[in-house]
């Protein structure tokens, strides 16, 4: 093993590293702890004190602050990092490949030269988390190895709620596992509210050649949390080469006669209603988000690529929402981020029940009603692409195939989007073909606030 990671890691954490066996994982974590320096790295085995040591990590880095609830704990993204950055996220492509020019793609070489560049020394002084995971259920056709480095450990919090842990699933395939789905991430300099400080050198540069995400400067989960949005762009890319789907869709079971299960897909982009739709009472959850989709014995079956939840909090109230409401005032683990903290350690978020606060913290920092930024514009309580961060097994309505490694069987996909003035708000489709093409294809959605700019 390089010497860089004998210096920079203890005993325990070199112990670890050494039990995969793998030269493809060693050759990927040298490269980078060379390029990023870290003052000392930090393995992770998924182990319940390595999950609770980076918990307490995001705490009293100051990265997270606790709230009144016990295990209840809130994160803040700088005011100008409240969503994905669009304009700094590209794929990265060789000469003379194209992609559709909707999708904002850049030259591979001199972008991954750029990113080095940025990341050099990047980490220097603070703690590289080095974390396994896989992607859907352990010991499934539809697992995905995983490795995210990063220098935050709120990313790496939000991390552990939302993945299953990999490590045993690196250290049972050693050399023979020759492809992962890898993720470098620093959130960079820090201002004095823990936020990214260098938003001009903010970057997110997927490359699905590599199958290897860079993002640097930000916090903001969508841009930082590896194996969520920006994995399932890399899965895309595996799914159309291997004939299988990697969809942005929720995954749900509704309740027919003599109680009849049936598994329903629903494609809606983000703020659109995937987690209000799953959600539905009565109705079980087995995802919000992100789904992969296979043919097992002639039969389409999906999983939920997540075991946790990173959902929209804002509308989320007693009366529309009874299960998600009684999950966020219970003591749970969960991270709020971007909300509305109170002086007693409670939180508030546009469309909570009862009346808006006088005052308290946000995202803007010091808040009172009638606040406005550097433009005129009243800023509300919380962002409406606030969040919340939890273990979906929290929920009451969880449905018991959640970690089926065989998936459920998808008898329907529904097709969705915001939008106020062209669509009948609900159509069926004659068959397959014609909900694709006519519906599912020809959609298209209003931009929404998880979207910077917007």
């Amino acid at each position: 093993m390089e010497n860089i990671l004998k210096e920079k890691l203890d005993e325990k954490s070199l112990e670890k590293l050494e039990e995969i066996n793998n030269p493809k994982v060693f050759e990927f974590i040298t490269k980078y702890a060379l390029y990023c320096n870290p003052k000392n790295i930090f393995v992770s085995d998924g182990s319940p004190a390595d999950i609770d040591f980076i918990r307490k990590k995001a705490l009293s880095d100051g990265e997270e602050i606790p709230l009144k609830i016990k295990g209840h704990t809130v994160h803040f993204d700088s005011y100008y990092d409240q969503g994905r950055d669009k304009k700094n996220t590209k794929i990265l492509v060789d000469v003379g490949e194209y992609l559709d020019p909707v999708i904002e793609t850049g030259p591979r070489g001199p972008l991954t030269e750029e990113v080095h560049e940025i990341m050099k020394n990047i980490m220097d002084g603070r703690t590289m988390y080095i974390l396994f995971y896989v992607l859907g259920p352990e010991n499934s056709p539809f697992t995905i190895p995983a490795i995210q480095l990063t220098d935050s450990p709120y990313v790496a919090h939000s991390d552990n709620i939302l993945y299953r842990q990999g490590y045993n699933e690196f250290v049972r395939q050693g050399e023979k596992l020759t492809r992962f789905f890898k993720f470098v991430h620093s959130e960079g300099e820090l201002d004095e509210r823990k936020t990214s400080k260098n938003l001009d050198k903010r970057r997110v540069y997927i490359d699905l050649k590599d199958e290897i995400v860079y993002s640097c400067n930000t916090q903001y989960g969508g841009n930082t949390i590896g194996l969520k949005k920006l994995a399932m762009r890399l899965a895309i890319k595996r799914a159309s080469m291997e004939g299988w789907l990697t969809e942005h869709m929720l995954l749900m079971g509704v309740t027919g006669p003599n109680d009849r299960v049936s598994y329903f897909t629903g494609a809606f982009p983000s703020m659109c209603g995937k987690t209000s739709t799953a959600m539905l009472e009565g109705e079980k959850i087995v995802g919000d988000d992100i789904s992969y989709i296979k043919e097992i014995g002639g039969v389409a079956k999906a999983v939920n690529v997540e075991k946790g939840m990173f959902g929209i909090i804002e509308g989320i109230n007693s009366k529309d929402d009874p299960i998600q409401w009684k999950a966020l005032h219970s003591e749970n683990e969960i991270i709020f981020s971007n909300v509305l903290v109170l002086e007693d350690g409670s939180v508030y978020w546009n469309g909570h029940d009862g009346p808006v606060p006088e005052k308290g913290i946000n995202h803007s920092g010091v808040w009172y009603k009638g606040k406005k930024d550097e433009n005129g514009k009243e800023i509300p309580p919380s962002h409406p692409n606030a969040r919340f961060t939890l273990h979906l097994e929290v929920l009451e309505n969880i449905d018991e195939n959640l970690h089926n490694p065989a998936g459920v069987e998808v008898s329907g996909i529904i097709y969705g989007g915001r939008d106020s003035d062209t669509w009948n708000p609900v159509c069926e489709a004659f068959n397959w073909e014609h909900g694709i093409v006519l519906k599912g294809a020809s959609i298209e959605s209003e931009t929404t606030a998880a979207t910077l700019g917007k």
